[in-house]
């Protein structure tokens, strides 16, 4: 049966809604190991049934693997029920070189290879290869992907273009997705970007998106799409252990210890590490969605499960007074998970 649908978020001042649970795409795309194909389909749609109508991709997942998937499973539903993101600033070329698998983490064949462009051709030509893999007839929202070290391109030829095409309805909203705080905050503050992904930056372990990247946003009216908030893992599971991940590496003792406490005050407060990491971004008024990666049906239901779990506004103090999150974060600006 199909769930009530989830609350919805506009996207700056855009005419973009989001719900608040977005679908991560990137897993289906083969990220570390092959997701079969059922598997794929299976996910997309349990995330429908359970409210989910934000879906994220992009050419690097998978070289292409991810946004053919995805759009397979939803260019025959209606499309103004749903919202789809995908990214812009690598262009899929052909491999002169190819050695068999993909080495970036995708487990696919290398026949293609991504290349750098922030040029305005090169995002219109990105944009008409990622409808052609989608059978989409629009993108709602482009992202330009971790342009860490193309700053002057990416502000001065990528941003423009989407610009242009959001002023002229082709694209609904626009922005730029990374791992780091300080270039996003450049983008909010000096581009014409909506919205912004924020990979890792704004969980119970790392705060620092408060120093800029959520002032941005906040003076200047715009939006954060937080990913990334189990941290790689660490804070996926109720009790984190030895050998987790953190920021795709082995997570180091002193942060195993800091979420296993965070866990405890989780615990003490009748909720559980998990739900808590997916509902702490929500915490600060800007950040409108938390997408994360799901890759079976059952990922799906374990996520929608968390996002619904009731997470009492008293944890968020409690953490601040024992020193487990900033005290400049939630208390300071609006407690609890809703708006």
């Amino acid at each position: 049966m199909t769930r009530p649908s989830m609350g919805r978020r506009k996207v700056g001042s855009t005419p973009v809604e989001l719900t608040e649970l977005g679908f991560g795409a990137s897993v289906i795309g083969n990220l570390y190991k092959v997701t079969p194909e059922h598997d794929a389909q299976a996910a997309i749609e349990a995330a429908w049934d359970a409210g989910v109508r934000y879906f994220d991709t992009a050419p690097h997942y998978g070289l292409g693997l991810s946004e053919r998937r995805l759009g397979a499973a939803l260019r025959d539903r209606p499309r103004d029920q749903y919202v789809v993101s995908s990214k812009v600033g690598r262009l899929l070329v052909p491999n002169e070189h190819p050695q068999g698998v993909d080495d970036q983490g995708f487990v696919v064949r290398d026949d293609l290879r991504r290349q750098w462009d922030f040029s305005r051709d090169g995002i219109l030509r990105s944009l008409e290869e990622t409808l052609r893999r989608t059978g989409l007839d629009r993108l709602d929202i482009v992202y330009l992907h971790d342009p860490d070290d193309h700053w002057r391109q990416a502000a001065d030829e990528a941003m423009p273009a989407l610009a242009e095409l959001r002023d002229q309805g082709v694209i609904g909203a626009i922005g730029a997705g990374m791992n780091q705080t300080a270039m996003l905050a450049r983008f909010l503050r000096e581009t014409a970007a909506d919205v912004v992904m924020l990979a890792g930056r704004y969980t119970l372990l790392d705060q620092s998106a408060l120093d800029d990247v959520l002032p941005a946003a906040q003076e200047h009216g715009k939006s954060v799409v937080a990913v990334g908030v189990f941290n790689s893992g660490l804070l996926a599971e109720d009790r984190p252990t030895e050998g987790m991940k953190y920021d795709y590496q082995d997570a180091p003792a002193d942060l195993v210890a800091r979420a296993r406490a965070i866990a405890e005050v989780c615990a003490a407060h009748g909720t559980t590490l998990p739900a808590a990491a997916l509902a702490f971004p929500f915490s600060h008024p800007r950040v409108i969605n938390v997408t994360v990666g799901m890759r079976t049906a059952e990922q799906v239901g374990r996520n929608v499960e968390l996002h619904r779990r009731h997470v009492p506004e008293a944890l968020w103090d409690d953490l601040g007074d024992r020193g487990l999150i900033r005290p400049d974060g939630p208390t300071a600006h609006r407690p609890g998970r809703r708006p």
